[in-house]
C-alpha cells in the first residue's frame, strides 16, 4: 500500500512563509506517472483544493482563494511534490494533504478524483 508522506507544516507567524514536501513511503510508486494535488482541510470545514499539478510538471491550478500566494511544483527525479506558501495568514490554518490522481493533461479539483492521500501535516499561522 503506497502512502504519501507530508512534510514541512508547522507553526508560522501571519506574513510568513512555509515550504510543504510530500514523498512517497514505497520507492516503486511510479510518482512521474501521476498528477499530484495539495488539499487542507480547517476544523469544521470541508476539504478544499489547494494546488494541482500534472504527471509532467507543465500545467498547474490552483484554487480560487491563493491569490497567487502558493506555488505548486515537483521534482519528478526525486519524486517530490512541494508546496510554497508565502504570505500566510490565519486562514491559511489547516491539516494540508498530499494526494495522488491517474495522469491526465490537468491535475482535477476534486478530492474524489485521488486514489493516494497522505496524513498530512499541520500548518498553523498565528496573528
Amino acid at each position: 500500500q503506497v502512502q504519501l508522506v507530508e512534510s514541512g507544516g508547522g507553526l508560522v507567524q501571519a506574513g510568513g512563509s512555509l515550504r510543504l514536501s510530500c514523498a512517497a513511503s514505497v520507492s516503486t510508486f511510479a510518482f512521474s506517472s501521476n498528477n499530484m494535488g495539495w488539499f487542507r482541510q480547517a476544523p469544521g470545514k470541508e476539504r478544499e483544493f489547494v494546488a494541482g499539478i500534472n504527471w509532467i510538471g507543465s500545467g498547474t491550478r490552483y484554487g480560487d482563494i491563493l491569490e497567487g500566494r502558493f506555488t505548486i511544483s515537483r521534482d519528478n527525479a526525486k519524486k517530490l511534490l512541494y508546496l510554497q506558501m508565502n504570505n500566510l495568514n490565519s486562514e491559511d490554518t489547516a491539516v494540508y494533504y498530499c494526494a495522488a490522481q491517474r495522469a491526465s493533461a490537468f491535475a482535477s479539483r476534486l478530492a474524489t478524483d485521488y486514489f493516494y492521500w497522505g496524513q498530512g501535516t499541520q500548518v498553523t499561522v498565528s496573528s
